[in-house]
């Protein structure tokens, strides 16, 4: 802990690539644990580019099951997003990158997050890219287009979720790269980095410039290689270590 501290303490540009450790702390359920969402194989080979073209109107009740669930809609950022926001207001510069689609990052009130797969909170039309917000998305069983051109003609079409699926590009990867590479810490908080391609991104750290710290209750493949690894709970921890 004391090392840790002393390395937001005597840093100035920090790089966070937070995950699914850092949402169950809010009460929203995992992924890929025993209990997790994916357990339901159903569920997750719906979760696909390919079945959301091909079934637009059988995807969305999943999604919602999936991802809009009343542990999702009524989680608050817990103390490790607090304390991230926190660190920014001391004057540092803090980039997130996270794998979580929750934003609770941003209702924590960090400023710059990059959600590399994406958000529930919005939804897009993949004919006119009208853009919906998640007010409207939940109103609707099965979310629609309502725009209308000039001839009055509604666009009507499906709204696609503005979360990255399975057959999908993660966002903003390769400037998540470049960051890592220029920044003085870059910290892993949440993530057992398994899932690529962004549980690559800690060998963008270049040695000679920058450090690496990771918090996570179990090991990951880089422990070996960090300057400080703490196996333990993200808020508790953060919300301790920002305490200089």
């Amino acid at each position: 802990m004391d090392e840790l501290k002393r390395l937001l303490f005597s840093s100035r540009s920090v790089v966070v690539l937070s995950g699914a450790g850092m949402s169950t702390e809010s009460g929203i359920p995992d992924f890929r644990s025993p209990t997790g969402v994916w357990q339901d194989e159903d569920l997750m080979e719906s979760m696909s580019d390919g079945y959301l073209k091909r079934h637009p109107e059988e995807f969305w009740p999943k999604f919602k099951l999936g991802f809009m669930s009343e542990e999702y809609l009524s989680a608050k950022p817990n103390p490790g997003h607090l304390a991230l926001a926190d660190l920014e207001k001391m004057g540092k510069d803090i980039a997130i990158y996270t794998q979580n689609v929750d934003g609770l990052h941003q209702e924590a009130g960090s400023r710059h997050v990059y959600e590399l797969h994406g958000s529930i909170k919005t939804a897009y039309c993949p004919r006119c890219r009208s853009e919906y917000g998640l007010e409207y998305i939940l109103s609707e069983e099965v979310p629609r287009c309502h725009w209308m051109n000039p001839k009055g003609q509604e666009c009507d079409t499906i709204l696609f979720p503005d979360t990255v699926l399975f057959g999908q590009n993660v966002r903003h990867y390769e400037y998540a790269a470049i960051s890592v590479q220029q920044c003085d810490l870059m910290l892993v908080l949440g993530t057992s980095l398994t899932v690529y391609p962004v549980a690559d991104l800690p060998e963008y750290v270049r040695r000679d410039k920058t450090k690496l710290a990771i918090v996570n209750l179990d090991e990951t493949d880089f422990d070996s290689k960090a300057d400080v690894v703490i196996h333990g709970k993200v808020g508790e921890v953060l919300s301790q270590a920002v305490k200089f």
